[in-house]
């Protein structure tokens, strides 16, 4: 049986920090805009439903993905016409807060991801207010099987990598990615190296890469947008504008998948044990040099 053809919808808009109430309702405003488009999918951006620079104010807006929590409740809700994939902050049992995203479909929540590295460099403070995930899973959705990133996990090579070998043909990146520096081509230098590895991660893992970024200011910052979607060859089939507010939507043929293999069979090739082996050399090597410091 061929893979399903579907429609993908990227919402990029420019949250309210800490008023969840008003983000809740643009983002089902955009829901209700893309299934007016016949799209199957939404990806919002990192922490659509609070803001991102919201220090104490995480466990005040934090929520719970269950139809339980009346802040979650509505989105459960709309994924029963379309499917989403949402960021929030997520509280667990024990009062720890994640950057997270979820997955929903058919009413229910199919996966969820928490942000498992924390930038504390140059515009951001992460760790200071948020706990860490520690696992990348890919998971299976009716499209295909897919796996998240939340922004600063995309710039560490390993987080594609790991989701590539655990089956994702879909990479999504939902981010929040502020502004700064400017490039020898002109261009915001962050953006351009943004752009630059999604198209190699594309290209190279033979996998579509969805890219969601918020636009808008918090806090001084400015947040440049430029939501896009790569197919397996790394070719753009849509893009958002830079610093506005858009609802931009891709046709998606996971066929391309199978042209991309054949054309450069990447992941067949792939020496998945040769670098499990050596990995764990290099992390036996740096326990036993650590051990041999200690006993001097």
């Amino acid at each position: 049986m061929a893979p399903m053809k579907f429609k993908l919808a990227l919402a990029q808009f420019a949250p309210r920090l800490g008023d969840v109430d008003a983000n809740l309702q643009t983002m089902l405003d955009y829901s209700a805009r893309a299934k007016d488009e016949r799209a199957d999918l939404i990806v919002f951006p990192e922490l659509a439903l609070t803001g991102y620079y919201l220090k104490d104010l995480a466990p005040t807006v934090a929520a719970r993905p269950s139809p339980d929590d009346p802040r979650f409740a509505p989105l459960i809700a709309a994924s029963r016409d379309l499917d989403l994939i949402v960021s929030f902050v997520e509280a667990d049992a024990r009062y720890r807060y994640y950057i997270a995203a979820a997955y929903l479909s058919a009413g229910r929540v199919v996966h969820i991801h928490r942000k498992v590295y924390l930038p504390t460099y140059r515009l951001f403070d992460d760790a200071r207010f948020f706990a860490p995930g520690n696992t990348f899973r890919a998971f299976d959705t009716r499209f295909g099987r897919m796996g998240i990133l939340i922004c600063e996990d995309a710039w560490h090579l390993s987080s594609p990598y790991v989701l590539w070998q655990d089956g994702a043909d879909f990479l999504i990146d939902v981010s929040a990615n502020p502004g700064y520096g400017i490039s020898a081509r002109a261009e915001l230098a962050n953006a351009e190296t943004v752009k630059d590895f999604l198209r190699t991660y594309a290209s190279l893992l033979t996998t579509f890469v969805i890219f969601s970024n918020r636009v808008g200011m918090e806090d001084g910052i400015a947040f440049w947008g430029g939501s896009h979607v790569l197919a397996p060859d790394g070719a753009t089939l849509a893009a958002a504008p830079q610093f506005d507010d858009a609802l931009v939507c891709a046709e998606i043929d996971p066929d391309a998948l199978r042209r991309a293999r054949i054309s450069f069979p990447a992941l067949r090739d792939e020496q998945r044990e040769l670098v499990r082996h050596e990995l764990g050399r290099v992390a036996k090597f740096e326990l036993d040099r650590h051990a041999d410091k200690e006993t001097r």
